[in-house]
């Protein structure tokens, strides 16, 4: 779909006296296994020596087709930038899929693309997510000198029954050692979690607060398990889910939990200390303007006079032939 930015600039009935602070998604959306309660834009990738099956429509990769895909993002950037011209970005934040399963090198390449092609401001916070099972000694710290500034670990759980429950890839002394090496390479790192799994009870819940708030996270991001549509959830529900009231205990309790260890609850499932709140998050719930790349990912972009929303091309192969040729949105 090739975009004409020229009808976006005509007179309407909107008037926007300003127009709202912008940030930048970049998707990278391989993982090593699509988990079961995800209904995000993601797609197993793993080496055929592995004797994974791949699930997508599309032929797999036989590997990792990072350089393909740094390409097809540069270039997306480059189509993109008639519609966000002369406007600082405040924040960039880099989702998936894994992001960490793209090397240090790949990444010091897309911040450094980014930097080339748009005003990033000098304190643009800059995040990467990252999983405990793809984890390597001193991999993070090699993040930070890319440029990244605050590191997400999706913990999810410090229980191995839970985490085998909901289908990760990572054990309880991974997740540990991925979060005191984040500690020691950030200032500033999140750790997600999750409350309302399978058979989890208010004291394995405690449990995982203490051992969360013991490393001494910035800030906590901590998700009620949801059964979305089209996942593996959404077909074979799994047994043990809390009821609603135990949820709502369990809510109370890291409420509690986290408030006394000063992290302030600042929307709906964030909770940080003074000074470390995520300005991407925030610019979300504020309904700023944010430029999505990379495959499924979304966009609202301001004018004077209307708002425009897009979306990319979802699969990733097809996304780097469409990108590549200036045509990655999709509509």
């Amino acid at each position: 779909m090739k975009l004409d930015v020229a009808h976006l600039m005509r007179p309407g009935t909107l008037n926007l006296t300003a127009l709202p602070p912008l940030s930048v998604y970049v998707h990278l959306p391989w993982c090593l296994k699509k988990c079961p309660y995800c209904d995000f834009n993601s797609h197993e990738f793993r080496a055929p020596k592995s004797g994974a099956i791949f699930m997508q429509t599309e032929t797999p990769p036989t590997a990792l087709p990072e350089a393909d895909y740094l390409d097809a993002l540069c270039a997306d950037i480059e189509t993109s930038l008639p519609w966000v011209w002369g406007r600082p970005v405040h924040s960039v934040f880099i989702g998936g899929g894994t992001p960490s399963l793209f090397s240090p090198a790949g990444i010091t390449r897309l911040i450094s693309d980014l930097r080339a092609r748009l005003p990033l401001v000098p304190d643009c916070e800059i995040t990467l997510e990252a999983n405990p099972g793809t984890f390597e000694k001193d991999r993070f710290h090699a993040y930070k000198e890319a440029g990244v500034t605050r590191l997400s670990v999706g913990v999810q759980s410090f229980n191995d029954q839970h985490l085998q429950a909901i289908g990760r890839v990572h054990d309880s002394a991974q997740a540990i050692a991925a979060v005191q090496e984040a500690a020691l390479a950030f200032d500033t790192f999140n750790i997600d979690l999750m409350y309302a799994l399978p058979d989890q009870s208010t004291t394995d819940l405690q449990q995982d607060l203490s051992m969360a708030l013991s490393l001494k996270p910035s800030h906590i991001s901590i998700y009620h398990l949801t059964i979305e549509p089209n996942t593996l959830f959404a077909k074979h529900e799994p047994p043990g889910l809390p009821p609603d009231d135990l949820a709502y205990d369990m809510l109370d309790l890291i409420t509690s939990h986290t408030a006394q260890q000063g992290l302030q609850r600042y929307e709906v499932s964030a909770f940080a200390l003074e000074g470390h709140r995520c300005w991407h998050n925030t610019n979300y719930w504020q309904f700023g303007d944010y430029l999505g790349v990379g495959a499924g990912a979304h966009s609202k972009i301001s004018f004077a006079h209307r708002i425009c929303r897009m979306v990319r091309h979802r699969e990733p192969n097809l996304y780097m032939q469409k990108a590549m040729s200036g045509e990655a949105v999709a509509q």
